[in-house]
């Protein structure tokens, strides 16, 4: 059967794996699909990640990190569920996230684990685990609820679904488990079924099942059905069958009888079995799906066997219900998501055509609304109606597949029917049926509605179309319209009758609905008519009205102006204002007209109006010059400054300021240019000066940046207006830095007479120049001072401004300077005072009245400068009896006692507050003596050395170094370059030091002396003062330092001063004397102080004598001396020695080097006995480690094992390991034992040949590593028996399987490690990689049972690692097994076609070529099966037919000269219209003379050289042959070729016919004279009625006339006659309507002309004329149609119209 005639249509939607999805992935477990909305697949390499498919958009996935053991898509929205196990326990972990939220939405964690779960509803989760079943809502925090426990037929069972009906009242479980034993390939099915309500469960076998609901007739609630699907094996007989059965009967009501039918599989599908159920509850079909691809159709209402066919050739594992279009989906093991759809045109014809079932054709007609039952209905239809069934026939016409009995026709047989007395009449029950069935259609609906409008029955109506049962339409409103208005406009909206409904909303006065209405649906009436109309009797409404028709999307319908201009005509100013003012706030250059005018309109009538629009400034385009002249006149000056875009325009309304508000005048200046500015402020100042000053003033401070400030000011001084300017500038001066506008501000202010303004500009002002507005200040000569002395108070004239204020006799102004302005600045101005001759009494009296605010230290400056020092003696030792401690007070009054050398040096030594280095540098050139005394006083070092130096009084600088004490100050006279140094040495040695009594000054000068690297002359100091018996002979500090200066400086003296000295630092001198090489000085002074360690160390290190230091050892017997001995015997090597010496010291702290040393030197002997004391010390697992290696090394097994059984901290882990890597393997052995290594024991043991022991200790380590190890061993040892009980743990791991396999290869173990390989398949823990491993071994060595072992193992096979191994040992049938096993269909087909002998099979062949992704295989197949297997070509070429490229196949076929050999391949893909296929089999119908064939074929299929086929057979010695060809022609357009061809063979009707459809005049005229000359009267006749279109009737008759054939030509000309007759009759008609409304047109202009208003003259007219009575709205009807110039529509093809009466 053709799959276009097939019932059920089968489409691929999409294939996982060309988005993406592995195909090991590909499986029940990892593949779920809830519904037709979603595909999930979980994915776990390279990473865990959940892959969701949304099918609206597949090629698109949504791929997520996660992690889980199974993953669910919600059926309708993103949410997805997750399980996963928690480790280590049998328990589940649930989730469920909401995907487009990115939230939780909730979660629980299950007791047992969870073998199945799925969605069972939007909203419900259902749960299955190996005891019980549970429902889990998303909704809330409710945990899963416990259902049911599961029965005892689905113990073991594998679930494989779980489902509910649509009330949740009945559940169904499923599950499949292994075949009976004499069967075991067929799978047995088990179902639980659970009432909810009963709470009872009853046990079944099924594969498969699904719930559907049915309404049985006579039962108004649906029955709830169950559909399930058996396949079972019993008596050795398979049975297999599809139950339908109610569940919960209603009592009293009409019940579902229970249906059964057989499931009839085909022979090579006997062990196949049912997977899936889907119901289509919109078709009512039961689809069965099986595993290998079986599907079986089934009504539900009957569960006949409707459709069966093979959809997939692999196995299906999921399914899912597509009921949007009434199918399902489903996915095989390759990736493919099929779709399964009922073809609605093929359905019904198929059952009733190839099933011969027309009942149940009818039925699925009626049931899912489907076409091709049509003659069955209508005659069953009239059957029941000849019946008086009327009922019956009603109910039919109502469910009539896609309505074809619900026409006017049935309407009008119900109502022809009478009605009997006391009955329903038939067409009331008709309608009574049709309305509980649905909706009516129009024309029903207007029956319908007639008569209950006749019987005044309006509330039916309201009801119905509440219900929507009506279907409403323009003739219903019509009608409807009679009774009830507004009932009549909600059917006209619904019926989209818009000029009805615009017309009811005109009626009602809701202009704003016909606005809204009429953008809805697109439609527009006449808004200007509705426009005038709202006008007359509600401006405002209209104003409403026009606003929102300027808000209608693509643009207002009437122009603008024209709206304004009909307000307008009627007077409506403000109307017509408000309407603009809304419609022009976009301010388009567009609306530059429309602008202007509503400014007109106002400046004429209302100013205040058009001032506020001016206001707002909504406006940009209208005409400006005309509105600045309109502003002029209206007295609105400041709006005609605005506009006027001239200066002389400006200037004259500009000097209008009394009408002018200052502030709006202000604001215009800043729009003009900088020069217009200037211009209209010189006019304003030159009309007005006195009145306009304070306007220009203001403007100047407003736009000073933009006039410029130097204009201004120079237009304020070109009228001598220092006001102006004085205004101004103030505005100016705080954000001005210019000195000169300062200047000129304080120059203004001094001549308007502003002194205070003068005094604060000059105290505040930062930026005026100081020198010129002193020298104006005093050329003005102000009766107030105080300007000028705050300018040479803060720039520094204080001198210029003291003797202006001296020669112009303003003493008082001086005083108040002096005392209250700036005090400090008093030594200036008596300084100037003094300059000017003033007298003493004036100035001391001036400073004496300041007194202690005057600065002294400059007043002595200035007074000192001029010799007059002596003037302030008063005034100083008046501050001095006040308490003043003021430094410059009293070094004043001490250079004036030492100038009168009044006791200076009592004044030197007793004054405190004087500055040493001041009075000392004043006292140097007048006795140096008191300088010295004055810098002592001070410490000041460097004044006091130069002076001493300078007058060689060194006695006095030797006294002063040594009583300072001072770093510094040594280092400085000490220092080499100072040519003083030697005397100073000589000074400090003789008389500074002997004098001093201090030990600090003494320390200080040693220090020093040290410092300066003078050794010699030290050593000299400290023997004078330490071994001469002075008071510091017994310092310690001087003791030490006096021997470590002999030490640097002279040696030979060392062990000399330490025989003699024993108050010194005995152990940091010898530290001194080790450093500076004197080892024996250094064991001298260690021994002297018994520092006996240190001593040895000295003899050890420096002086390097062992024998020394060992007799030194015995001498003291110190353990720290045997410890220092010990190590360095250690470090040279005699280590029996240092091992002896560490004994004797008691240490144990070197046991690390000690171990180290005696391994190296191998005393292991030594070391016991070192150890043993150092174990009584201290705990440390290294020495108890060496311990033990110890005794190993000196085979002392037995202290071994005692050792190790008594207290210890040895590390025996690691000292195994180290006795193992050393080959002690026995003391190894001891200690491995003992701490239960049975890793390393194993080894250990093999190492000994103990083969067994190392067996069992490997068992007890169970470790990978372990296992090899003892397992290669044994191979070596050829103990394979042990060596397989050790690989059986070893293969189990896939990491460690190869490398096995390896060690057994290369040394030829071939049937051991096959035994080995095949062992494992039984194991527990058995993987892939060992079936994989096991397969490859047949392939090299036991070939024969390659292909048992891949058939039985081939899901547990890595498939690619064996296609390898086949491919090197030439195993070609395996190898194509392998590739299809594995979907590499291009390597199976290649490899069969490259070694057919051994691999070609047929029917799998076909199986393969199919699947192959290289195009180039499938004529590679063409080739092959052209060579080896013709006679099977067709059969593959059938199964490629969709794939392959036909016309390259006819190509090889052509070439290899066997194109016939192909012919049902042609004609079976004919249909696709290909032109190398459509001329291959033409030749051959040529060939074969098949006339018919060939003009079917023409007809059907015209992609061919036609021409050509038309040249070559119309020479045919056929005449069928050669008609063919005139059709041919005739085809192609070749109308003379195709007439000429007929002639020939006297065809006439075919060249009438060819004529006729050429559309050619001459051709048609050609053959009408052809006919006549050929004396064919009667072709003659025929000619015209099958050319009428085409013939002129003068030719016609003339024709006729001539021959003689008036008689055949008269029907023709009659009806000719009466066609041109109608049609002048309907250009008339339409000539007078024109006429008429060219006379409605006019008076319509009358009309608008005599309603023009006031405003005429002002606005022109552009109104178009309102509508004549009854024209207008839009809403008269359309003109009648006009007939057409061509043939009535009536007449029938090729033949002539019908004769109109007369």
């Amino acid at each position: 059967m053709a799959a276009a005639n097939a019932p059920i249509a089968m489409k691929e939607v999409l294939t996982l794996p060309s988005i993406g999805i592995s195909p090991q992935f590909i499986t029940f477990t990892n593949v779920t699909m809830e519904s037709e909305k979603y595909i999930c697949v979980r994915e776990t390499a390279p990473q865990n990640s959940v892959v969701i498919i949304d099918m609206n958009m597949p090629m698109q996935p949504l791929r997520r990190p996660i992690t889980a053991d199974s993953a669910l898509m919600n059926p309708n929205s993103r949410i997805l569920a997750l399980k996963a196990q928690l480790p280590g326990t049998t328990q589940d972990h649930l989730q469920i996230f909401n995907i487009e939220l990115k939230a939780k939405i909730k979660s629980h964690q299950m007791p047992e684990q969870v073998v199945f779960w799925k969605w069972i509803s939007p909203k419900l989760l259902g749960l299955v685990t190996q005891t019980s079943v549970y429902h889990w809502s998303i909704e809330g925090e409710s945990e899963p609820v416990k259902m049911f426990e599961r029965t005892a037929n689905l113990a073991n069972n594998q679930i494989i679904n779980y489902k509910c009906d649509p009330s949740e009242k009945w559940l169904v479980l499923i599950g499949i488990a292994p075949g009976a034993p004499e069967r075991p390939q067929l799978v047995k099915g088990n179902m639980q079924l659970f009432s909810v309500d009963q709470q009872r469960s009853q046990a079944l076998e099924a594969h498969a099942a699904s719930f559907a609901q049915f309404k049985v007739p006579g039962n108004e609630n649906p029955s709830i059905l169950i559909s399930f699907a058996t396949k079972s094996f019993n008596a050795g007989q398979i049975t297999s069958k599809l139950h339908v059965i109610e569940l919960g009967a209603q009592p009293g009501k009409s019940s579902f009888s229970k249906k059964q039918a057989d499931l009839f599989f085909p022979p090579d599908f006997q062990d196949d079995f049912p997977v899936a159920m889907q119901i289509s509850h919109k078709y009512a079909l039961i689809y069965v799906i099986t595993k290998l691809g079986l599907l079986f159709v089934y009504d539900l209402e009957t569960a006949t066997a409707v459709y069966r066919n093979r959809i997939s050739p692999d196995p299906i594992f999921l399914t899912s219900e597509a009921s949007a279009v009434g199918g399902f989906y489903a996915i095989n093991r390759r990736g493919q998501v099929l779709l399964a759809t009922v073809n609605e045109a093929t359905l019904v014809p198929f059952v009733s055509g190839q099933l011969n079932n027309l009942e149940l054709a009818v039925s699925l007609a009626k049931r899912g609304n489907l076409p091709g039952a049509e003659n069955l209905v209508v005659q069953r239809f009239q059957e029941l109606f000849a019946q008086t069934k009327y009922k019956e026939a009603a109910e039919l016409a109502a469910e009539s597949p896609q309505g074809i009995l619900r026409t006017p026709d049935t309407v009008a047989k119900f109502q022809s029917v009478p009605v009997q007395a006391g009955q329903t009449a038939p067409l009331l029950q008709y309608f009574s049926i049709l309305l509980t069935r649905g909706k009516l259609n129009a024309f029903e609906s207007l029956e319908l509605s007639r008569l209950v409008v006749n019987q005044n029955k309006k509330n039916l109506l309201e009801n119905w179309l509440a219900e929507d049962k009506l279907e409403c339409s323009e003739e219903l409103g019509d009608l409807v319209k009679t009774v009830d208005n507004d009932l009549a406009l909600k059917i006209y909206i619904k019926a989209r009758a818009t000029p009805k409904v615009v017309a009811a909303f005109a009626e009602r006065r809701e202009f704003d609905k016909i606005l809204i209405y009429s953008k809805q649906v697109g439609y527009s009436p006449d808004y200007l008519f509705l426009l005038q109309t709202i006008l007359r009797t509600d401006p405002q409404g209209a104003v409403n009205f026009a606003l929102m028709m300027s808000q209608m999307e693509g643009g207002c319908p009437v122009d603008y102006n024209t709206i304004t201009d009909l307000f307008l005509q009627r007077n409506l100013i403000r109307e017509a204002t408000a309407f603009l003012l809304d419609v022009l706030k976009p301010n388009l250059p567009e609306h530059a007209f429309l602008q202007t005018k509503v400014l007109e309109i106002n400046l004429v009538t209302f100013p205040n109006v058009a001032d506020a629009i001016l206001a707002n400034g909504m406006f940009s385009h209208y005409d400006r010059p005309r509105i600045a002249q309109l502003c002029e006149k209206a007295g609105l000056y400041v709006r005609a400054l605005q506009h006027y875009s001239e200066l002389p325009d400006i200037k004259r309304v500009i000097v209008n300021t009394h009408a002018i508000e200052p502030q709006s005048l202000v604001e215009f200046f800043g729009t003009l240019s900088r020069e217009w500015a200037l211009e209209c402020m010189k006019d304003l100042l030159l009309v007005n000066l006195r009145g306009n000053l304070q306007i220009i003033v203001q403007v100047a401070k407003e736009y000073c940046e933009q006039l410029g400030v130097d204009a201004c000011i120079k237009l304020f001084e070109q009228f001598k207006s220092y006001e102006g300017l004085y205004f101004f500038l103030g505005s100016y001066l705080s954000s001005s830095e210019d000195p000169d506008i300062h200047f000129k501000y304080i120059e203004a202010a001094a001549k308007t007479g502003q002194i205070k303004e003068v005094e604060r500009v000059t105290r505040e002002s930062n930026f005026y120049d100081a020198e010129k507005t002193k020298n104006f200040l005093m050329e003005a000569k102000l009766p107030d001072a105080r300007p000028l002395i705050n300018v040479c108070d803060r720039f520094g004239f204080v001198p210029d401004l003291t003797h202006y204020l001296y020669t112009n006799n303003m003493l008082r102004y001086i005083e108040g300077y002096v005392q209250k302005v700036n005090p400090g600045n008093a030594p200036l101005v008596v300084g100037q005072l003094l300059d000017d001759e003033c007298p003493e009494d004036f100035i001391k009296g001036l400073i004496l009245s300041v007194r202690s605010l005057l600065p002294v230290e400059p007043l002595v400056e200035e007074c000192e400068k001029r010799n007059r020092l002596r003037l302030l003696t008063q005034f100083l030792e008046h501050l001095v009896s006040e308490g003043s401690q003021d430094v410059h007070v009293h070094n004043a009054l001490g250079k004036i006692i030492i100038d009168s050398n009044n006791n200076p040096e009592h004044f030197l030594t007793t004054n405190p507050y004087y500055d040493s280095r001041v009075v000392g540098k004043y006292c140097e050139k007048r006795d140096p003596t008191l300088a010295v005394v004055a810098y002592r006083r001070g410490q000041c070092d460097d004044e006091l050395i130069n002076v001493t130096n300078k007058n060689s009084l060194f006695k006095l600088q030797a006294r002063y170094v040594v009583e300072r004490m001072d770093g510094d100050l040594w280092e400085k006279v000490l220092n080499p370059e100072n040519e003083y140094r030697r005397q100073l040495i000589d000074q400090v040695v003789s008389t500074a030091l002997p004098e001093s009594k201090s030990p600090e000054q003494v320390s200080a000068a040693v220090k020093a002396f040290m410092t300066a690297d003078l050794p010699h002359e030290l050593i000299e100091l400290l023997e004078k003062i330490v071994l001469q018996n002075s008071a510091f002979s017994g310092n310690f500090n001087l003791q030490n330092l006096l021997i470590l200066t002999a030490i640097k400086a002279d040696p030979s003296r060392v062990m000399d001063y330490i025989n003699r000295l024993d108050n010194f630092d005995g152990p940091a001198v010898g530290e001194v004397a080790v450093e500076a090489q004197l080892y024996e000085e250094a064991f001298a002074i260690f021994k002297k102080f018994n520092l006996n360690v240190q001593a040895v160390n000295v003899l050890l290190d420096n002086i390097r004598s062992i024998d020394r230091a060992v007799e030194f050892a015995f001498r003291v017997e110190e353990d720290a001396v045997w410890s220092q001995v010990a190590k360095a015997q250690l470090r040279e090597g005699l280590v029996s020695d240092a091992i002896e010496s560490f004994i004797r010291a008691d240490d144990a702290t070197q046991f690390l080097d000690v171990i180290r040393a005696s391994e190296d030197a191998d005393v292991y002997p030594d070391l016991v006995r070192y150890l043993l004391m150092v174990r009584q010390k201290v705990k440390e697992p290294k020495v108890d480690g060496e311990l033990i290696y110890a005794y190993a090394k000196i085979d002392r097994l037995g202290e071994i094992e005692e050792f190790i059984l008594m207290p210890n901290v040895a590390n025996l882990q690691n000292v195994g390991d180290r006795l193992f890597d050393e080959a002690l393997y026995e003391a190894a052995k001891i200690i491995f034992a003992f701490i239960s290594n049975w890793a390393k024991l194993a080894v250990t043991l093999v190492r000994l040949k103990q083969f067994q022991g190392a067996v069992d200790a490997a068992r007890k380590a169970n470790s990978a590593k372990t296992w090899k190890e003892v397992c290669f061993a044994c191979v070596d040892a050829e103990e394979f028996r042990l060596a397989q009980i050790c690989g059986l743990n070893i293969i189990i791991q896939v990491d460690d399987l190869e490398e096995v396999s390896e060690y057994y290869q290369n040394r030829g173990c071939f049937n051991e490690l096959i035994s080995l390989m095949e062992s494992g398949l039984g194991l527990e823990r058995a993987h892939m990689g060992i079936f994989t491993e096991l397969g490859v071994l047949y392939a090299r060595y036991r070939p024969e049972k390659l292909m048992e072992h891949i058939k039985l193992f081939s899901t547990r096979l890595n498939i690619p690692k064996l296609i390898r191994a086949c491919d090197e040992q030439q195993h070609w049938k395996e190898l194509t097994y392998l590739y299809i096993q594995y979907d590499e269909f291009d390597n199976a087909a290649t490899t069969v076609m490259n070694h057919s002998p051994e691999a070609w099979d047929h029917m799998q062949f076909k199986d393969i070529i199919v699947k192959v992704a290289s195009v180039e295989l499938y004529y590679k197949a063409v080739h092959f099966y052209l060579q080896e297997h013709p006679d099977l070509i067709n059969d593959m070429l059938n199964v490629l037919a969709l794939r392959v490229d036909h016309t390259r196949v006819v190509d090889i076929m052509r070439k290899a000269g066997h194109l016939r050999l192909v012919k049902p391949y042609m004609v079976a893909v004919q249909s696709n219209n290909v032109s190398a296929v459509n001329e291959a089999l033409n030749e051959i119908y040529v060939e074969e003379e098949d006339y018919d064939r060939l003009r079917e074929s023409i007809d059907l299929h015209d992609n061919f050289d036609q021409i050509g086929l038309a040249q070559k057979i119309e020479k045919h010695e056929l005449l069928e042959m050669r008609r063919v060809a005139a059709y041919i022609y005739k085809k192609a357009g070749r109308w003379k070729q195709s007439i000429a061809l007929s002639k020939k063979d006297n065809h006439y009707k075919d060249a009438m016919e060819t004529a006729s459809q050429s559309g050619e005049r001459e051709l048609a005229e050609e053959l009408l004279v052809y006919f006549i000359e050929q004396g064919k009267k009667e072709c003659f006749a025929s000619c015209l009625f099958v050319c009428y279109d085409l013939l002129r009737a003068d030719v016609v008759l003339e024709l006729a006339w001539i021959h003689n054939m008036i008689d055949f030509s008269f029907p023709y000309l009659l009806q000719f006659i009466r066609e041109y007759t109608g049609k002048v009759d309907e250009l008339i008609k339409d000539k007078i309507e024109a006429q008429k409304e060219v006379k409605a047109k006019e008076q319509e202009e009358k009309e608008v002309i005599a309603q023009q208003n006031m405003y005429a003259q002002l606005l022109p007219l552009a109104l178009p004329a309102p509508p004549m009575p009854g024209m207008g709205g839009g809403f008269a009807p359309p003109p009648p149609p006009m007939g057409g110039m061509g043939m009535p529509p009536s007449m029938p093809p090729f033949g002539m119209p019908p004769m109109g009466s007369y």
